[in-house]
């Protein structure tokens, strides 16, 4: 129903939020110099595969989003607003990451990958889908797509999309040499299942989504409410706090 309540999904995103706001915080002091011993973030497992389930996580909740929102019905205004932030904050994302770091700015990190794969979702996949997201055959094509995008770029890489224009596809033959990195090939596959899944609880197991949801869980239901905002504002702040105390030591 339109007016139902997600607050179980607001809080899986708000679980997302926390781990990713202490991801950076860890990150932003190894940048510091302040860990001791200093840290590999870009090659250490124990950093990189934290990325990859934080990424993973936040793409599973905006594709559980989007199947909220095609079963909702939500209207072409609505979805082109929220998408338009989206997209502004990915800007805002690249010019203050060009400021900080300008030989690793960000030209295509998470939310450029999501401002994309948003598109791609309401314009390519769910008009073919019919909003019967449950259906065996929407099932079969979204978790089928899902894998496809998932090999795809180990199945195919060329050495011309290692040009920063490239980027975005995912099908480049080594890692770009930048802050972020979230290309529509293979994270759309995480997305797609994202939107499988949410199909099918929306349709046989809503109440996974619409139950009440535990007091003790309050506080993660609203961060994931506001997600965009919180992106936003986190790195700035423990940015701006870790400059400012280096400053005055």
């Amino acid at each position: 129903m339109p007016g139902d309540r997600f607050d179980r999904l607001d809080a899986l995103r708000g679980v997302a939020i926390v781990w990713m706001v202490a991801f950076h915080f860890a990150y932003d002091l190894n940048h510091f110099r302040l860990l001791d011993p200093p840290q590999r973030f870009l090659v250490d497992p124990f950093w990189t595969l934290q990325r990859t389930a934080i990424v993973s996580l936040f793409l599973l909740c905006a594709g559980l989003g989007q199947a909220v929102a095609v079963q909702a019905g939500q209207s072409a205004s609505r979805f082109w607003r929220r998408w338009a932030q989206v997209a502004g904050c990915a800007l805002l994302v690249s010019a203050g990451s060009a400021l900080v770091f300008p030989q690793r700015w960000i030209s295509f990190g998470v939310l450029h990958g999501i401002a994309v794969m948003l598109v791609l979702v309401r314009l390519g996949v769910a008009p073919r889908l019919g909003g019967e997201l449950a259906s065996a055959r929407a099932q079969g094509l979204l978790w089928g797509g899902g894998a496809f995008a998932l090999l795809a770029p180990r199945m195919w890489q060329h050495p011309l999309f290692d040009q920063r224009w490239g980027w975005w596809t995912g099908l480049v033959t080594r890692l770009p040499a930048t802050e972020d990195y979230v290309p529509v090939l293979p994270w759309l596959g995480v997305l797609l299942w994202g939107l499988a899944i949410g199909g099918w609880v929306l349709t046989r197991r809503r109440h996974w989504l619409t139950g009440p949801l535990p007091r003790a869980l309050g506080g993660l239901a609203w961060l994931g409410a506001r997600p965009l905002r919180i992106y936003m504002l986190h790195q700035p702040i423990l940015f701006g706090a870790l400059m400012a105390w280096q400053a005055l030591r």
